[in-house]
């Protein structure tokens, strides 16, 4: 028998609370208050020593549901593909022009967000329609 595990998805990224907040605004994800003893999270990265600041954020489902996000900086930047990436589910049930109206709205919004549109697979015998994207630093991800 299997147990379910939880689990949380990580990025490697230049600026993780700028990063974590876009992942919050696509999701409807929510950021964690500043740590205890600090109203906000510039007075707790203010009180660490310059190397540790703005090291990590973290994000999650409101719900409970869905996975933490955590954000932590690297000093390299982005190279390669993804080996992993988000699929944004928006047009599960849909099908053909509603489907991909639906899929094109939450990219228009995503967008304005900072995201940028790397290219629309069109449906065909086999597969819906797919929108290919990029986040603010370039990690691909997909609305489907």
């Amino acid at each position: 028998m299997s147990v379910i595990k939880q689990f949380q998805v990580t990025f490697d990224c230049a600026q993780p609370e700028r990063v974590a907040r876009f992942w919050c605004e696509v999701l409807g994800y929510v950021a964690p208050p500043a740590p205890e003893g600090f109203a906000t999270w510039d007075a707790y990265n203010l009180s660490l020593a310059p190397g540790q600041r703005d090291a990590w954020f973290a994000c999650s489902d409101p719900s409970g549901v869905g996975p933490r996000l955590y954000f932590q900086r690297v000093p390299e930047g982005k190279t390669a593909k993804n080996r992993v990436h988000l699929d944004v589910r928006v047009g599960t049930g849909l099908v053909g022009d509603e489907r991909l109206a639906a899929l094109q709205a939450e990219c228009d919004r995503l967008v304005a967000l900072g995201a940028v549109h790397e290219r629309t697979l069109y449906a065909d015998e086999e597969n819906e329609s797919c929108i290919g994207m990029r986040d603010i630093e370039g990690n691909e991800f997909c609305i489907d």
